[in-house]
């Protein structure tokens, strides 16, 4: 009984570790970059079979339990900006005078779930003054018409399978437009949104594919990317909210945020995961919100469930007034 625990602790450690260094190999194929979405539980998971090699294996012990504690140190290494020790990047802001605020919310429907009235009960509770709706075909545009109606200025792409989208402003929008940036049918926003008193700022939706087996990640870390590196207008002040499909410390996000100079408000709070929406002790943040220039940040929150396999991502934003 000993020698088959001790086998199996080390079978999973040896592939524990394989799996985790295999990992850090720059690479788009999609088993390799799919491992980024893990790599909180798996650092959870690591320490606990370390916990329970140490208790129930008896020779090998300290190797195996050593492994595993290698394993979950790789991966919180990983992660690090991503938990409270570390510092914030972006600092909650206190309106001031006659700074203007809104509210925005980013919400992936899941185009198979059909529970429309509990997504439209959300979004009546937020009132947002932007919205962005992710998987969108043609029975939800029809469901979600009566919602999306109110709003002064809309702009959709609407399509039978999963990267479908739809933009709707009550703020004033200079110009908007949904572009393809990499892959044919996983439009990309842009829209230039004026604010009264205040700076116009960019607002990117984005929603590429995820890495699943036969879609390795080139095109969509290109999405990415490309995506936040240069905006239509080129504005200072734009924010960026959407599934990603990738995590915030993946090779591809970090880039992203780096190469355009977004700050991540997750950083130095937690990882706010979003999916499965059900399992969120598990889960992971493939949802995103990030902004950059003189906007500032009344809070952020992950929604309750709406029947969706994702949590919606809502935001208060603030556009500073000008000094």
């Amino acid at each position: 009984m000993d020698k088959a625990v001790r086998i199996i602790f080390a079978a999973v450690a040896a592939t524990a570790l394989i799996t985790t260094l295999i990992s850090l190999i720059p690479s788009d194929q999609w088993f390799i970059r799919a491992v980024d979405l893990v790599r909180e539980p798996f650092a959870y998971v690591g320490i606990l079979l370390a916990v329970l090699a140490a208790l129930f294996v008896r020779q090998l012990r300290w190797l195996i339990a050593g492994t595993f504690l290698v394993v979950a140190l790789i991966h919180a290494w990983r992660i690090w900006p991503y938990n409270p020790l570390a510092g914030n990047e972006i600092a909650f802001y206190e309106p001031k005078g006659n700074d203007r605020c809104f509210t925005a919310l980013a919400v992936n429907v899941k185009v198979k779930n059909t529970d429309f009235q509990s997504v439209i009960d959300q979004i009546d509770a937020v009132d947002p003054d932007v919205l962005l709706l992710m998987e969108t075909d043609q029975k939800w545009a029809d469901a979600l018409a009566p919602v999306v109606g109110r709003y002064r200025q809309t702009l959709s792409e609407i399509q039978p399978k999963a990267f479908g989208m739809i933009f709707a402003s009550r703020l004033p929008v200079r110009s908007s437009q949904m572009l393809e940036n990499t892959h044919r049918d996983t439009p990309t926003l842009y829209a230039t949104i004026e604010i009264p008193g205040s700076s116009a700022f960019e607002f990117i939706g984005l929603h590429p594919k995820p890495p699943l087996p036969g879609w390795d990640t080139g095109e969509r870390d290109r999405n990415i990317v490309d995506a936040g590196a240069k905006t239509p207008d080129n504005l200072p002040n734009a924010v960026t909210m959407g599934d990603f499909n990738d995590v915030p410390w993946s090779r591809t996000t970090t880039k992203f945020r780096e190469g355009g100079n977004w700050m991540d408000p997750r950083i130095g709070r937690g990882t706010y995961p979003t999916f499965p929406s059900n399992l969120l002790l598990l889960g992971w943040p493939l949802d995103q919100i990030m902004l950059k220039g003189n906007m500032g940040l009344r809070g952020f929150e992950i929604m309750p469930d709406n029947g969706s396999d994702h949590r919606a991502m809502r935001a208060d934003l603030c556009a500073k007034q000008r000094v």
